[in-house]
């Protein structure tokens, strides 16, 4: 792989879960152009909780112990 994992699994499920419901919220709510950018910004969580790498948590030297994977 081109990344090391810098999210636990964990983190990993409340991201997907998170995600998801702030996609759907804010187009059911929001609407728009407003819900769109709210929707994407949610899709690009969801797909940090999906591979495991954040890359913001990247830049701050975040790391996982050999355990926690």
């Amino acid at each position: 792989m081109f990344y090391v994992k810098n999210v636990p699994t964990w983190e990993r499920a409340l991201r997907v879960i998170a995600g998801l419901a702030v996609a759907v919220w804010s187009v059911l709510a929001l609407g728009g152009p407003w819900g769109t950018a709210v929707a994407l910004s949610a899709a690009g969580i969801v797909l940090s909780g999906l591979f495991g790498f954040c890359p913001a948590c990247a830049m701050v030297g975040r790391k996982l112990d050999k355990a926690k994977r």
